[in-house]
């Protein structure tokens, strides 16, 4: 079986055939879920699917893979009216190197400080012998961006701001699915937002190696997440 994590819900099928276009698979879920086959990304080990035309091997979707299905909003009626005009916005500065880079750490950043000291404040209330490895992690020097020089970079490129958030102290009992459920969306938006600022491919390596390595200490994260409420 494979595994796919829509919203609140964790759906189950089969494993299909490995010839299978990502196509097919797009095309079961939004007939399954009733959502409109353009309205959702697809995100297996945290990379999104794109390529529509690729047998599901390349992305390596083998028995007990789990993917995460994000979106799924109805798209606008053809009838609805058009929206009122709205000034042009200003003309942005095209992103540099630099600029992305800037902007990869800062999420990083942003996830160390906002959502890692949650992810393990809720494996420690699941997993109490735990708590002194994840004592440990919390009291390790958080890493920033240091000396870098903040650059302007485009709009897609900016998070928003995260939601209040439950600290360790708010875990007098059992976490609950909703506790879960907030802050595996909030990895998974995390990672979205790092695969909108790979930008320019093989023109920028040192950016190109930074958000790899950002999207695995992320993914690494919503690992072990996953993996604490799965073994609760």
């Amino acid at each position: 079986m494979i595994h796919v994590k829509w919203d609140r819900e964790i759906l189950h099928f089969p494993v299909p055939p490995p010839e299978t276009k990502l196509g097919k698979l797009r095309t079961d879920l939004a007939e399954y879920t009733h959502l409109p086959l353009g309205s959702f990304k697809l995100i297996h080990a945290g990379a999104v699917m794109k390529d529509d035309s690729a047998p599901l091997t390349a992305y390596k979707i083998r028995e007990n893979s789990t993917i995460a299905l994000i979106g799924g909003h109805s798209l606008p009626s053809a009838s609805a009216p058009a929206p009122p005009a709205r000034p042009q916005p200003k003309v942005k500065e095209p992103p540099t190197e630099q600029s992305t880079i800037t902007a990869i750490r800062s999420e990083l950043d942003r996830v160390r400080i906002t959502l890692v000291p949650d992810v393990n404040a809720l494996v420690d209330a699941l997993t109490p012998s735990a708590a002194t490895t994840a004592s440990s992690l919390t009291s390790a020097p958080i890493p920033t961006s240091g000396s870098t020089p903040t650059q302007s970079f485009s709009s897609t490129a900016q998070a928003p701001h995260f939601p209040p958030h439950p600290t360790s102290a708010s875990y007098t009992s059992k976490p609950t699915s909703s506790d879960h459920t907030r802050l595996s969306e909030l990895l998974l938006q995390s990672l979205l937002r790092l695969d909108a600022m790979h930008l320019a491919g093989s023109d920028w390596p040192e950016a190109r190696a930074e958000r790899k390595a950002a999207v695995r200490e992320v993914q690494g994260v919503l690992d072990r997440l996953d993996g604490a409420w799965s073994a609760r």
